[in-house]
């Protein structure tokens, strides 16, 4: 039995320990055989056979893995019982030296391996002839000569085993040498074995020189057969490691834990020193490059395989093997001596016509020992294995990243914020929130529909990145809409949530390019925070775009949530049935609010106001009901119900000697409805009531959001006849040259300037500047809002045609107008004929 061992990791010197004391007991039994037995070299040619037969014995025919270790199980114990029967003690130990020394040196084994081996295989020797020599003189090859030379024969291999696990133990450390004590110990049936083949053959020579030749045949017949049997044993445990490994990656190799469950056992299996895995940096899968290694307790992110090596199997594709019993890579095994590795073998892995990595053993185990073709073969089928599970943990990786981020910006979406939040609001600091800060970016939809998709995703790629820049490294950006995006952070308090939603609005609002053209895009942030606002991740989203979208109606653009704007948008979601039923019933009222002429206070028309008191809630606010006749469908019912109420009153007017026109309000939304303009027709010739005494009214922020689509249909009404305003003029953000492109005849001061022109010179100079360009461009100019006779007088000084506010009434249902028109007004003759003048004014 010998030992081949790498010190690789321990010190060699002190393998001096062991080899000394073998040495010492060798050469002193040499020399006591040598003094006591004369004639010895007189059997120098039965030396000489003997040698060679010892170099033969040292071939390996089976071996043991040990860690780092090779043990190699030999036939030293055959031609060893035949020696000591046969031959000298001298000649014995002699043979037995130059053979090993022979062995050691045809191997390349460094001075402290040759030393210890041949010391070893020396004092083995010896010990057998000591303990030959301690029993009674051998005469025959009967049954107690078998006794005495298999004791002497177990002792030579008891001697072997312990100074190999010895020689590990120095080298290494203890637990290496009771692993190689225990490995050792099986080669022990071996020996015993051999011991029982050599006694045969000692029995059969005894009789006949001439059994040498049948027991030669055997021997050759028995070599071949055990040889076919452990090459298939090898090929059995090969195909069963390679099934439980490749099962292995297939059941734990999708989580990212492929190297861990792939390296050791390819290591183990190839019974290689070094295992690698290197995959390339590919999208979202940063480079990995891991190696297990002999009696390492984890992966190491380095590999001793040289890079040219590599290189050329990534280059070709194909497989790279370096060392001994390689010849076609010769120009690569200087690569190996720089990086003093024995033989390598580098298999690409493959993904069609990608190569996504390589999978690399390096230096197989023992100094006599290099990588054969059929462990390429076997690295080969492994690689494929591990390319196809590779591909599937990245695939797995690709569609687990696409479930929680958005495929255009790359941000996190719903799903991933809504985790991130419910981990969030877990642990919360004294003192600290969890904000949650919502962005709804405004104009995304002229955008898309103007310049196309593509410009439009162009937009919201411009703002996901600006936003992730100036959110800071703590926060967590998201987008979990068309056109919103979430903010996540911790913050000091409620107050500080906001101030930052606003410093990052700010920072938002900046020029952007996109296409050819650089927009100023603007956005309303909603702010809600942990724990004042609930724990649960959905409900703080939701009341984040609940107070966002409440913030589109704020000039600073930023809400924080309140408990009101999530009753009010419950309300609606109830109203919503509620609204159906009330148009159909009659349920909604009409109310009419006056409007005068400011300079000779002539009542010159109403305004049609649509009113719901409703059965449970009470009277329900037209901005709430509008809205919910948007989002359901039902706007193009509501507003006929109103133009329809506002024409037939129009016609009793007219009958009744009191002819008023009538103003109704339109939605941006109506406009676009191609049948709107037909409706209108048909209800005026249904009425009896000229066009002109019709005059619709469209909110400046509603229309201008939709200006060129809806323009067509303004234009039409404007053909057919009836007036159009521009309601709420100066809230909107637009360009006074639109008032230069529009169809429109009036436009009409939002009551907030007009309420404050009396006390704020801001206002007043707004006024004044809307009055003045009305002129300019031949419209006329109503005011809404008008609440005092110091207000009235402004506006008849700056030249205002008509007004409309509390001062002269509020809006008032047909019955309690119709009333007030009788006590209120008085007839007045014109050159245009009777008109209704206001008595308690003037």
């Amino acid at each position: 039995m010998a030992g081949r061992s790498s010190t690789r990791g321990g010190s060699p010197q002190y393998a001096w320990l062991v080899t000394s004391p073998l040495a010492l007991f060798a050469t002193i039994s040499l020399i006591v055989y040598w003094l006591h037995g004369a004639g010895w070299w007189h059997e120098w040619a039965w030396g000489l056979l003997l040698t060679a037969a010892f170099v033969v014995a040292h071939v390996s025919v089976f071996n043991v893995v040990v860690r780092q270790q090779v043990l190699l199980v030999v036939l030293n114990e055959i031609p060893l019982i035949l020696a000591i029967y046969f031959l000298s003690p001298v000649t014995v130990i002699l043979a037995q030296t130059i053979a090993s020394l022979i062995t050691q040196l045809w191997s390349r084994m460094d001075a402290t391996k040759t030393a210890y081996n041949v010391a070893k295989s020396a004092a083995r020797t010896a010990a057998a002839l000591v303990v030959v020599s301690c029993l009674p003189e051998i005469h025959h090859a009967g049954p107690g000569t078998w006794g005495i030379l298999a004791a002497a024969v177990a002792t030579s291999s008891v001697v072997s085993w312990l100074s190999y696990a010895g020689v590990i133990t120095v080298v290494q450390d203890l637990r290496a040498g009771q692993e190689a004590l225990r490995a050792g110990s099986q080669t022990l049936i071996t020996a015993a074995i051999n011991i029982v083949v050599g006694l045969v053959f000692l029995v059969a020579l005894d009789a006949t020189w001439w059994a040498a030749v049948p027991l030669g045949v055997l021997l050759l017949a028995l070599a071949l057969v055990l040889r076919s049997f452990s090459e298939f044993f090898r090929q059995h445990r090969t195909l069963t490691e390679v099934y439980e490994l490749t099962r292995a990656m297939r059941e734990e190799g999708n989580d990212g834990s492929l190297p861990d469950v792939l390296l050791s056992p390819v290591r183990k299996l190839m019974r290689a020193e070094f295992a690698t895995l290197w995959l390339a940096d590919q999208g979202l899968h940063p480079e990995v490059l891991l190696t297990s290694r002999v009696d390492g307790k984890g992966l190491l992110d380095i590999s001793p395989t040289p890079a040219p090596v590599r290189e050329q199997a990534v280059k070709t594709g194909r497989t790279v093997s370096v060392g001994s019993r390689f010849p076609a890579t010769p120009h690569l095994r200087p690569y190996l001596r720089e990086s003093k590795v024995k033989d390598v073998v580098v298999v690409p892995l493959r993904s069609g016509q990608t190569t996504v990595g390589s999978l690399e053993v390096i230096n197989r185990l023992g100094d006599a020992l290099s990588f054969r073709d059929a462990d390429v073969q076997v690295l080969e089928t492994i690689a494929a294995h591990v390319a196809v599970a590779v591909e599937n943990s990245r695939l797995v990786g690709r569609l687990r990243y696409d479930a929680y981020h958005d495929r255009l910006t790359s941000l996190p979406n719903r799903r991933r914020i809504t985790d991130a939040l419910a981990e969030s609001v877990k642990v919360r600091a004294p003192g600290e929130v969890v904000a949650v800060m919502l962005f709804d970016v405004d104009g995304l939809r002229d955008v898309n529909e103007s310049m196309g998709h593509a410009n439009g995703d162009k937009l919201l790629a411009e703002v996901a990145e600006r936003l992730r820049g100036i959110a800071g490294a703590g926060a967590l950006v998201g987008r979990i809409g068309g056109d919103e995006f979430v903010v996540t952070l911790r913050a000091e308090s409620t107050e500080e949530a906001v101030r930052l939603a606003t410093e990052m609005r700010e920072q938002l609002r900046g020029p952007m390019a996109v296409g050819t053209l650089t927009l100023d895009v603007d956005t309303a942030a909603g702010v809600s925070v942990h724990p004042d606002h609930g724990d649960d991740p959905e409900a703080l989203l939701r009341r984040a775009e609940l107070a966002s979208n409440a913030a589109k109606a704020l000039p600073y653009g930023v809400q924080l949530f309140h408990p009101a704007l999530e009753s009010r948008a419950v309300r609606r979601l109830g109203l919503a049935a509620d609204l159906r039923r009330a148009l159909d019933s009659g349920e909604l009222e009409v109310h009419f609010q006056p409007k005068v002429s400011i300079q000779d206070r002539h009542l010159i028309g109403v305004e049609c106001l649509a009113r719901w008191q409703h059965p449970a809630h009470g009277e329900v606010s037209p901005e709430d009901f509008v809205a919910v006749a948007e989002h359901t469908g039902q706007l193009h019912r509501l507003t006929e119900v109103i133009l329809t109420a506002g024409l037939r009153h129009c016609r009793e007017w007219a009958d009744a000697g009191r002819p008023l026109s009538i103003a109704v309000n339109l939605s941006a939304r109506t406009l676009l409805d191609t049948r709107f303009v037909d409706q209108v027709n048909g209800l005026l010739l249904r009425y009896q009531v000229p066009a002109s005494q019709v005059t619709f009214e469209i909110s400046e922020p509603g229309m201008l959001g939709e200006i060129e689509r809806a323009l067509p249909t303004l234009y039409r009404l404007r053909d057919l006849g009836v007036r159009l305003s521009v309601d709420d003029f100066g809230t909107g953000a637009s360009s006074l040259s639109y008032l230069r492109q529009l169809p429109v005849h009036e436009v009409k001061i939002d009551d907030s300037f007009v309420q404050g022109m009396a006390t704020d010179s801001g206002d007043l100079a707004i006024v004044r500047a809307v009055i003045g360009l009305s002129r300019e461009f031949g419209l006329t100019v109503v005011a809404e809002g008008v609440e005092s006779e110091l207000t009235l007088d402004l506006l008849a000084e700056l030249g205002c045609e008509i007004g409309q506010g509390y001062f002269f009434s509020r809006p008032l249902p047909v019955e309690r107008l119709n009333m007030w028109l009788s006590a209120q007004t008085e007839p007045q003759e014109t050159p245009t004929g009777e008109v209704r003048r206001l008595r308690a004014v003037g």
